[in-house]
């Protein structure tokens, strides 16, 4: 890869906002961040904010390719010799004094630089070269049931996308584009200093290295535009509300034949009336009567497939206790969760004459006080 003169001039660290330390999964989601708040869709008008979301998006593409960050890390370190072009080959000692120079062979110098430079007559891809295109996000809502189970569906997506008429090249049906006179296709153009060329971006083509002569009169020779589409998502069963799914190559098209970005769907899970969660286990309450909880009972409990079991209460059940049915609740490709089922002892709100007396005959034969033991009385 060609050296840019960008590299010595911006800290894409800086732009970013993070340390030079940073794993890649910083970076993608300190840009990520970035883009959201600074994408021209959000900021409509504002130049300032377009002119960031560049240098952002720049940054990100310096630094998201672990071997042109290292090459643009190299660069960065050895900038003051690549920047000064004099004294032969030598790196100033480091302010403060105490340091030695350190020189140069210059076919050691020439080794070291390797493919961050180009020599005179190289080649390489310019600035503006093939680029990913943008990582989008989308919404989707789901019932309790279907992400439990899982399902394929569709999530609705305005954005860019390649031209549904050009195809993505920015040509009119017919015509295609005229290689660039200036740079010959390379896209790029050299700035000889001495023994290292610096590449810059072609002027007549922008980087790209081809010419749009008869531009497509759907995108204007751009090759994108903005339209609806649907995108096809496969939800594994048991995915939890507010996890994010990642669909390779579904999101923003490329520039100037780069890979598409991708789509990540973020999942919203409704709440269920019967049933909750708590990773792969179900969570379901139950009532019982007041004699089955004391006398003890086989109890019917619902589950989310639809066929009901059956588990027993124990005499002396309290409410609140947990029985849990193995093997009924979330499936997912590691493991089957549990259903927990909570008893609650229901109390009615009215009584019959008949029930009423029988009741109060069961308080009059009752000697025990559930309280005896807070040291209060009955």
């Amino acid at each position: 890869m060609a050296a840019q003169r960008e590299w010595f001039e911006k800290d894409y660290y800086k732009t970013l906002g993070v340390a030079e330390t940073a794993t890649p999964k910083e970076i993608t989601k300190a840009y990520r961040k970035l883009a959201r708040e600074l994408h021209p869709d959000a900021n409509p008008g504002d130049a300032a904010a377009e002119e960031r979301f560049k240098e952002v998006s720049s940054a990100y593409d310096g630094l998201h390719d672990e071997a042109r960050r290292k090459e643009y890390d190299e660069v960065r370190r050895l900038g003051p010799v690549g920047a000064g072009m004099g004294g032969a080959g030598f790196r100033p000692p480091p302010p403060g004094g105490g340091g030695a120079y350190t020189t140069f062979d210059a076919e050691d110098l020439g080794g070291l630089f390797g493919n961050l430079f180009n020599r005179r007559g190289g080649g390489g891809p310019g600035p503006q070269g093939p680029q990913r295109g943008s990582d989008l996000e989308a919404n989707l809502t789901l019932s309790f049931r279907d992400a439990v189970a899982g399902l394929t569906t569709t999530v609705n997506l305005v954005s860019d996308a390649q031209c549904h008429v050009c195809n993505g090249t920015g040509s009119s049906p017919g015509s295609a584009p005229k290689i660039c006179p200036t740079c010959g296709g390379r896209g790029v153009q050299e700035d000889n200093q001495g023994f290292f060329s610096f590449s810059s971006a072609c002027p007549t083509c922008g980087g790209k290295g081809a010419l749009v002569v008869d531009p497509c009169a759907s995108c204007g020779g751009t090759g994108t535009e903005t339209r609806s589409r649907d995108v096809r998502v496969r939800i594994p069963a048991g995915v939890a509300d507010g996890q994010t799914i990642r669909l390779k190559g579904r999101g923003g098209p490329g520039r100037n034949g780069g890979p598409p970005g991708d789509l990540f769907v973020k999942v919203r899970v409704q709440r269920d009336e019967r049933f909750a969660r708590a990773g792969r286990d179900l969570l379901v309450t139950v009532p019982v009567t007041f004699p089955e909880a004391a006398l003890g009972a086989k109890v019917k409990v619902p589950t989310l497939e639809g066929d009901p079991v059956t588990i027993r209460v124990p005499a002396g059940t309290s409410s609140g206790k947990v029985f849990r049915v193995r093997g009924r609740g979330v499936a997912t490709k590691k493991a089957t969760g549990d259903l927990l089922v909570t008893v609650e002892v229901a109390v009615p709100a009215s009584l019959t004459d008949e029930q009423r007396r029988a009741i109060e005959a069961f308080a009059a034969a009752s000697d025990d006080s559930p309280r005896a033991d807070l040291g209060v009385e009955s």
